[in-house]
C-alpha cells in the first residue's frame, strides 16, 4: 500500500466514551471557578449523595437490626409454627408428635396448655395467660431460659403433678411488688371437671420458683409458666393439649414447612405459622420499612438534584468550548456524553464513598456508640430498657444493592437533563456571541 493511498484513507472517528470525551469531563470537573470551572458545587455535589447514601444504609440497617432482634425475642417466646385439630385427640397423638419432629427443619415440638387466669399477690389482682409445659421445653425459649438461675430451672417441674413452683416475669413482679419464693393465688374461672359435673372457679395458691425476662416486657406481664401436668390438672385438662408448638430451623422461610408439617401430623389437623398470628404485627413492620425507604429513598433523589444546577452552569461557562467542539467535528452526542460523564462521575463517586462509609459505621456501630458515651458521658442506649448492650445493625445485601442501583440512577438521570440541553447549543449563535 503506497503513501499516497494512506493518505487518502479517512481516519476513523473516535468511539463513544472515548478517552478524549472520559479526559475532557475529568477535566471539566478539576477546573477552577476563574476557568470556567464548577469545583466547588461538584464538592457540595458529591458530600450531599454521599451523605444521602451513607444515612440510608446507617437507618436502613439500625431498622433491620432491631425488627431482627425484636422478632427473635418474640418467636422464641411464642413459636414458629402451631398443630392443633384432630392430632390433639388422636390415639396416636404421641406418635405424631415422633413424626412431626421428624421433618426435616422442626428443631423443637412442644405441647402446650394455655388459658386466661387472674393473679391475685401482695393485695393485688390483675390477668395472666397460664402456659403450661413440659420441663425439658423450657430450653426451647432461649431467652426465658437464659434469664433464668440454675435453681429456678431444676426445681421447675418437681414434685406431684409437676409441683406447684411456677415461673413469673420480672415485669409481672416489679408490677406487683412480689419477690422469688413468695405466695402467688391463681383463679381459673373454667374450673376442673368431676364425677359432679363442673366445679366452677377454681383457686390454688402456687410459689414462685423463678423470675424470668424474655425481652420484651409485654409478655413478661403477660405469661406466668407453669408444668403441664400441674397446668392440666388446674385448668380440668387432664390428659388434653390445647396445642403443639414448632420451631424451625428459617422462621422466614416457615412457608416451606407448613405442607411436610401437615402430611407428618395427619388428616384434620390444622397447621399455622407466625405470620398468622402475629399478622397486624408483621404488617406494620413492612409497611414501616416501605415507608422508610420511600422517605430516604427521596433524600438521595433530593440531593443528587444538586447536580443539575452544577453541570447547568458548567455548559453555560463552556458555550465557547461547546461551539468550538462542534465547529472542529464532534458531534453531539459527543458533547452530551463529556457532560453526562461529569455529572454521572460525581454521583457514582458519591455512592461508593457513601456506601464504604455507612457499611464501616453499621459494622462498628458498637464501638461508636460506646466512644460518643465516654464523650458525652451519658447513656445512648438503655440495656436495661431494650436489654441489648448496643444498638443492633443488621446489614441487608438487597438493600445495599438497591440503594447504590438508585443513587447511581438518579446521579444519571440529573446528569443527562443538563448535558442533553448542551446539545441544543447553535455554535455559530454561540461564537458570535462570545
Amino acid at each position: 500500500m503506497t503513501d499516497a493511498s494512506l493518505a487518502a484513507k479517512p481516519a476513523k472517528p473516535a468511539g463513544a466514551f472515548s478517552s478524549w470525551e472520559i479526559g475532557l469531563a475529568l477535566r471539566y470537573l478539576r477546573a477552577k471557578r476563574k476557568e470556567g470551572g464548577v469545583a466547588l458545587i461538584a464538592i457540595i455535589s458529591f458530600f450531599g449523595i454521599m451523605l444521602a447514601v451513607m444515612a440510608l444504609i446507617v437507618v436502613l440497617s439500625i431498622m433491620s437490626g432491631f425488627r431482627s432482634e425484636l422478632l427473635g425475642r418474640m418467636l422464641s417466646f411464642n413459636g414458629h409454627m402451631y398443630v392443633q385439630g384432630a392430632v390433639l385427640t388422636s390415639p396416636d397423638r404421641d406418635a405424631a408428635l415422633t413424626r412431626i419432629k421428624a421433618v426435616p427443619g422442626v428443631v423443637s415440638v412442644s405441647p402446650l396448655v394455655e388459658a386466661q387466669a387472674l393473679i391475685r399477690a401482695g393485695g393485688q389482682t390483675t390477668g395472666a395467660v397460664v402456659r403450661g409445659l413440659r420441663p425439658q421445653d423450657l430450653g426451647t425459649m432461649q431467652y426465658v431460659s437464659s434469664s433464668l438461675s440454675d435453681e429456678a430451672r431444676a426445681s421447675f417441674g418437681r414434685g406431684f403433678y409437676g409441683g406447684d413452683r411456677v415461673l413469673v416475669g420480672q415485669a409481672l413482679m416489679d408490677q406487683m411488688g412480689l419477690r422469688v419464693g413468695d405466695p402467688i393465688s391463681i383463679y381459673s374461672p373454667t374450673g376442673a371437671d368431676s364425677a359432679f359435673g363442673n366445679l366452677g372457679g377454681q383457686e390454688k395458691t402456687y410459689f414462685i420458683g423463678g423470675a424470668y425476662s424474655s425481652g420484651t416486657a409485654d409478655y413478661d406481664r403477660a405469661f406466668i409458666f407453669m408444668p403441664l401436668e400441674q397446668a392440666q390438672l388446674f385448668f380440668g385438662k387432664e390428659g388434653l393439649w390445647d396445642v403443639i408448638e414448632l420451631k424451625v430451623d428459617e422462621p422466614d422461610r416457615v412457608q416451606d414447612y407448613l405442607a411436610p408439617v401437615r402430611d407428618a401430623a395427619g388428616a384434620g389437623s390444622l397447621v399455622t405459622d407466625w405470620t398468622q398470628r402475629l399478622a397486624a404485627f408483621w404488617g406494620a413492620l413492612k409497611v414501616e420499612r416501605v415507608a422508610m425507604s420511600i422517605i430516604l429513598g427521596m433524600v438521595v433523589a433530593i440531593a443528587a438534584l444538586n447536580i443539575i444546577s452544577g453541570i447547568v452552569m458548567l455548559v453555560k461557562n463552556k458555550t465557547r468550548d461547546i461551539a468550538i467542539l462542534r465547529t472542529i467535528g464532534a458531534s453531539p452526542s459527543s458533547i452530551l456524553r463529556v457532560f453526562f460523564m461529569a455529572g454521572a462521575s460525581i454521583g457514582v463517586a458519591g455512592t461508593i464513598v457513601g456506601l464504604i462509609l455507612g457499611l464501616l459505621f453499621c459494622l462498628n456501630i458498637g464501638a461508636i456508640q460506646h466512644f460518643l458515651e465516654f464523650v458525652f458521658q451519658t447513656q445512648l442506649f438503655n440495656a436495661d430498657v431494650y436489654m441489648l448492650d448496643a444498638i443492633p445493625a443488621k446489614v441487608d445485601p438487597m438493600d445495599v444493592v438497591w440503594i447504590t442501583l438508585w443513587a447511581v440512577f438518579m446521579s444519571c438521570v440529573a446528569s443527562i437533563i443538563p448535558s442533553w440541553l448542551a446539545t441544543r447549543i447553535d455554535p455559530v449563535e454561540a461564537l458570535r456571541y462570545e
